[in-house]
This record gives structure tokens, sequence and C-alpha cells, in this order.
């Protein structure tokens, strides 16, 4: 029975005294809606912490329930909180669970003995009411090593954009044990992540799309190998590209005016390479005659050669300045102050030149509408470091025609073609409309 049971059957004279004593009370409804995002509280183990056999899991701890997302974790690294944690070594996906205010994280093969664990928390925490944490926290503890004291620092470009990559992925492996451990450069492609146990680490560094933390294959990455000795005064510069092992192949020829063409290949190539007019080879069909090419170019660098004429590109002294194109170059100046102050990098700037997959071709002899040519050209060598001979045809378009006429009308007084229309329709308006009577008449 309960004590408001008890209270009623004791004093029957009054029972709505009784029940307003017995009533729930609760803040009236409304007011201002709480717009904070949830706080972490606590974090268990305590950071640079031993734990010999240690047999739990690492909780991340906040002040109010938290959402557990719209995906729920299964293990396979697809759910909502699973996309916020990273733990390493390991190369398994972990097993986050979600205990209203805590978040529970365990590696699917369990805890091994004398290892350096790291947990990286992301930020992306959100309560019942989707405000969002920004806060990040990363637990390092091992389970009888030795305390690790090494980090790995450097930056991360995309080269084929030729921007800094945004939240790469970099992976450290140390060796000889391959034990991978993991982080996400920032905004402006830094990354400063430690400590690490002490020794050799290969570094990757890769342009995640499908952000499973993982290297996947067709991913942009770069790599570098770092001893120990040298991994306090090292800054790694890494320069994501898609790999390939196949030999440059030629996708297409397009004519850009009557003496140059673009020619495009299905890989990025070695921006490095030296080309020269006398690498490529022009035959115009079908009798095979020689077209002498003028120059090569691979992005705006001209490599001329044999004496021929090159191509120069001037700077314009009257234009104004260009602001750089890059993801980096659009953040604030304060933020790559805090940057530059807290690990000595500078505004992160290119020392290569960007990747492209298309040489511009010139020739002497302009070609002509309807022309039937072969584009042949040796040593070419993509950023993968495979070369070869490539060549493929290119045909000149026709002349673009008008209202279906031939192409050597089509450079005629507009009003003289319409007037032409305008004629042939009035010759043969009356003959429809006499037979048209005919086919009615009895």
């Amino acid at each position: 029975m309960s004590a408001c049971s008890r209270l009623l059957r004791s004093a029957p004279a009054c029972p709505l005294l009784l029940l307003a004593a017995c009533a729930n009370i609760q803040a009236p409804p409304g007011g201002p809606p709480d717009k904070k995002p949830p706080t972490l509280t606590s974090v268990f183990p305590d950071s640079l912490a031993v734990i010999p056999d240690f047999k739990g899991n690492v909780e991340f701890r906040f002040d109010e329930v938290i959402s557990e997302g719209s995906t729920p974790s299964t293990g396979r690294g697809t759910g909502d909180l699973e996309k916020l944690v990273i733990l390493s070594p390991t190369k398994r996906f972990p097993d986050v669970s979600w205990h209203r205010r805590r978040i529970t994280v365990h590696p699917a093969e369990g805890w091994k003995p004398n290892r350096v664990y790291r947990v990286e928390l992301l930020p992306g925490i959100t309560d019942v009411r989707q405000n969002r944490s920004k806060v990040e926290r990363v637990v390092t503890f091992t389970t009888g090593a030795e305390l690790p004291h090494d980090t790995v620092s450097g930056r991360v470009f995309d080269w084929k954009a030729g921007n800094p990559a945004v939240a790469a992925l970099v992976e450290a492996i140390l060796q000889p044990d391959s034990l991978p451990y993991r982080t996400l450069a920032d905004s402006a492609g830094h990354f400063t992540f430690g400590p690490l146990p002490k020794g050799e680490y290969l570094v990757y560094a890769v342009l995640d799309q499908n952000r499973n933390f993982r290297r996947d294959l067709r991913e942009a990455f770069d790599t570098v190998r770092l001893k120990p000795e040298s991994l306090q005064a090292a800054k790694a510069e890494l320069y994501a590209f898609v790999h390939d092992t196949l030999p440059p192949r030629i996708l297409q020829i397009t004519p850009m005016d009557s003496v140059t063409a673009s020619v495009s290949f299905a890989t990025s190539l070695d921006p490095f390479q030296k080309l020269d007019s006398t690498a490529a080879s022009v035959h115009k069909l079908p009798d095979s005659t020689v077209v002498p090419v003028v120059a090569l170019i691979l992005r705006d660098t001209t490599l001329g050669g044999g004496g021929e004429p090159t191509l120069e590109r001037r700077r314009d002294t009257t234009a104004a300045p260009r602001p750089p194109d890059s993801a980096a170059a659009r953040l604030p100046d304060s933020l790559f102050g805090r940057m530059r102050g807290a690990a000595g990098f500078a505004r992160p700037t290119m020392n290569r030149p960007p990747l492209s997959d298309h040489i511009t071709l010139k020739v002497r002899t302009p070609w002509h509408p309807g022309d039937r040519l072969v584009i042949a050209i040796k040593g070419v060598r993509t950023v993968s470091g495979r070369s070869g001979d490539v060549q493929a045809p290119l045909i000149v378009p026709e002349q673009r025609t008008r209202q279906g006429l031939p192409s050597d009308s089509a450079a005629a007084d507009s009003m003289r073609v319409r007037r032409e229309l305008r004629d042939s329709l009035e010759r043969r308006r009356p003959r429809e409309k006499n037979d048209t009577v005919q086919r009615r008449r009895p």
C-alpha cells in the first residue's frame, strides 16, 4: 500500500488536503529552451595510467543524457557514436556502447597486455535536444607497458586539389609490430598526436572519403618513414594522391584552336618530369605527313626543346592580386596565429606544384576542320612512377551548321537564310491547299 493510500484511510475527513499533499510538484511548463550542449564531466581511466590486466571499459561521462543518434552502434563502424571514437592500436572496429549519460569503449578483440592504448573522442556529441558539443578528449594509458613519450607531427595536403587536406586520416604504424595509431588532421591539414611508444613509424596520410578511419582501395594517400631519433624534430609533409600501377593512358585529345590541343590522361602525371617538343610527334592522315611540334606544356611550366620556340606565361603586373583558392586560406588569421604559436607552424602552403592530368600540345602548321591526325608522346610518367609511350588519334570536328544547311552556308547572312526558308514555305502552301480540296471533292 502506498503512502498516500495510508494517509487517506487514516484521515478520511479531509481527503482534498491529503491529495494536494501527495501531488507530484514539478516545474511549470514553458521557459527558455535548453541550448547548452552536454558537458564532459569525467573520464575513466585517468590519462597516463598504468593498469596491468585491465578488463573494464573506457568511459566518457556527461552531465546530462546524450543522444545515441539515428544509427545505433553495431560494431561495424557505421553507428553515429562509432564515428566519434578512434581507438588505437587495433585493426578492428571497437565496441562503442551508449548508457544514457555515459559512452563506453572496448576493443573487439579485448585489451592486450603490455600495450599503449589511445582513445580519442571527437567533437560531435549531442543531447536529446540536438545541442552539439565541441569538446574532444584523448585518453592514453598502458596495460603494463612503459609510459610513452614520443610525438608524431606534420601536415597533410590534397596534392590533386593543391589544398590542405581537411580532417585527413593520419595513421602511424609502429614497426616492427605493425600496431596502428590513428588520429585526424585539423582544418588546416596539421596533425600532432602523442604520446606514442618509442620506435620507428611508417606514417600514412589518407583522404578518408567514407569516414571509416581506415585506408581503403582507391583512396588518395601518401606515406613517410620516421626514425626514432627524428620523431621530435621532423615535421612530416605528406601529399596524398591516388596511387595507380597502370601505365599512362590517353583518354581524349581535344583541339583548343587551330594549332593547340589538350591531351587528357586517365591518371595524374608526375609534375617533375622533363618533357620537350622532341618527345611528341604528329602525323596527318592518310599520307602520314609530319606536322612539326612547337612545344609540350605540362601545367603552367613550359618545357620546350630542340631549339623550338616555347610558350611563356608572363605575369600581369597591372592585374589585382588573386586571392589564394584553398580551404586553408579562407580560415581566419587568428586561427593561423594560434597554430603558429602553439605548434610552430606557419600558414600552410604546398612546397610542390599541384598535380595535373593533361598535357597541352602546340604545332607549327595549323590543322583544318575534318583533318585526321595521330599524336604520339614518348616517355610520359604518371605520379605513381609508371612510364610509357602513348598514342591516340585526333579528329578535328567539322564546322557547325545552321538549320540543317551545309557548312559553307553557315556563315551566310541570317536575313538571306530566313528569306529562303520563307519562300520555300510559300511555294509549298498552295499545293497543300489544292490537294486538300481535291481529296474532299466527291
